[in-house]
């Protein structure tokens, strides 16, 4: 057979045999993915192996956080002191608040001091609504205390808590990393840090809600712009810096 009939051959049988070009497509397939691979090797399945967040987590959850308040037997009111840990116990809950937090009061039932807690839920109840909690955010639970003597009022929010991830697994040789992947802690001290160091783990969880803004000063602004003022404050003579010539 000559080179030409040869050639010829090869042709035919390549035209004639569909599973040999489905095999030769599915090789060259395979070929172009395996390059695909090298090139994009930091990502797997839709996660970055080289991002914190995905492969360390900050976990976020919900503690209570509890006041407690001693109403003994015959005590008028609640102290000073007692009014002070109240206001500053509502300033927490609300600055932990995403907008679904509440404020349980949880009152004795049955106890020796029952009618003083009473008056002591009442108290605590208008202090908060005058700190600016507004009575739907409040409620007030009687839990079982018969027989026990001047057992306290607690008050009490669910309160974010940040969890930072266990660090510490060091399973590769970083001074032999032939593929130059990111080692499997890359990134784990800093989200621990960060969930040790916020103020407000539930900013983690959504935004802070804003509150209204004080409209007075920004009226007052747009007045004097409309009107071709000058809309700055005015400076006393104390206030400019004065210079001496030579």
């Amino acid at each position: 057979m000559t080179r030409q009939t040869f050639k010829s051959a090869a042709s035919q049988t390549w035209l004639t045999k569909p599973s040999s070009r489905i095999v030769a497509a599915s090789l060259i397939a395979l070929s172009l993915a395996a390059c695909r691979h090298d090139e994009d090797y930091t990502r797997v399945a839709g996660w970055e192996l080289a991002d914190p967040t995905q492969n360390h987590p900050i976990l976020v959850s919900q503690q209570p956080e509890t006041l407690t308040v001693s109403v003994p037997r015959g005590s008028q009111g609640l102290s000073p002191g007692q009014r002070a840990d109240l206001i500053s116990f509502a300033r927490r809950s609300q600055a932990s608040d995403v907008g679904n937090s509440r404020l349980v009061i949880a009152a004795p039932s049955g106890s020796s001091n029952e009618t003083t807690a009473i008056q002591a839920v009442r108290e605590i109840g208008a202090l908060l609504q005058d700190y600016g909690i507004p009575e739907t955010a409040m409620s007030v639970e009687p839990f079982d205390a018969e027989g026990r003597t001047n057992p306290p009022i607690r008050v009490s929010f669910m309160r974010f808590v940040a969890e930072g991830p266990e660090c510490g697994f060091w399973p590769t040789n970083l001074a032999r990393e032939p593929r130059n992947l990111p080692y499997p802690h890359l990134g784990c001290a800093q989200q621990k840090n960060l969930a040790a160091m916020i103020a407000n783990p539930a900013d983690l969880v959504s935004p802070a809600s804003m509150t209204s803004r004080p409209a007075e000063r920004r009226l007052v602004t747009w007045e004097k712009y409309i009107k071709g003022e000058v809309s700055g404050a005015k400076r006393s003579e104390d206030e400019r810096v004065q210079t001496e010539g030579n």
